[in-house]
């Protein structure tokens, strides 16, 4: 049995160039799907938040259309609204990487508000690349690889081949010409490698202990390759 750490946002709200807030939140079914499998292998989850607030599900990633009709989207909204993991966080500044045998990172637009600039959040991702622990990574998640700089200002995760929410992808969702930033562009220019599959169609990189999904579709297959990192 591992103990799986999952670095979650606590953000509600994206703020767009404009200044203007977006209502956000982790996606529904990138932080669930893991959720069920690591459980479903007997292993334990520990939600960590900035500040230990309980993690917001983004309202958009509920609805039946982007789960695949209402069955699907009862399930996904039932674990995410039931799991006590979820609503029993701790606070990422007190966790102790120790503890753990893994790292999930669920997406949404939440951690580019808040994770991809959270130290505690950059702490725990710098330990866990740098002990070789399996750290699973989707979607938006990867805004949370930002904040994982050395202490000589290196990027703990240059030169790591990984796939994210694309450019692509953004702007077909309608939201690339409000964003501050593209999470592809800010990767890429932290100095990692970033691979792109169709948009919106599963697509996972693994490089060493780092693996990354690019989109919702994703999780599942992420989840897999995690539990296989495990053993």
């Amino acid at each position: 049995m591992a103990k799986i750490l999952f670095v979650m946002t606590g953000a509600d709200q994206w703020t767009l160039a404009d200044g203007t807030k977006h209502p956000t939140g982790y996606w529904a079914d990138e932080a669930v799907v893991p959720y069920e499998a690591f459980k479903a292998a007997g292993h334990d989850i520990t939600v960590a938040t900035p500040g230990g607030v309980v993690p917001p599900v983004d309202a958009a990633s509920l609805s039946p259309e982007v789960n695949g009709g209402p069955e699907n989207a009862v399930r996904i909204r039932n674990v995410a609204e039931t799991a006590a993991e979820f609503h029993a966080p701790v606070a990422l500044g007190e966790v102790n990487l120790d503890d753990y045998d893994a790292v999930h990172v669920p997406g949404g637009h939440g951690p580019m508000e808040d994770l991809a600039v959270d130290a505690d959040s950059g702490r725990i991702l710098t330990l866990a690349v740098r002990r070789g622990m399996p750290v699973s990574v989707v979607c938006h998640g990867p805004a949370a690889l930002l904040a994982a700089v050395a202490e000589d200002g290196s990027h703990a995760y240059a030169g790591y081949r990984i796939t994210a929410f694309t450019n692509e992808e953004e702007q077909m969702a309608g939201n690339a010409d409000k964003a501050k930033w593209l999470l592809q562009d800010r990767l890429t220019e932290a100095g990692l490698t970033v691979r792109v599959g169709e948009p919106f169609a599963p697509h996972v990189e693994v490089d060493r202990n780092l693996v990354t999904g690019q989109n919702p579709a994703s999780s599942g297959p992420l989840a897999d390759e995690l539990l296989k990192q495990l053993g």
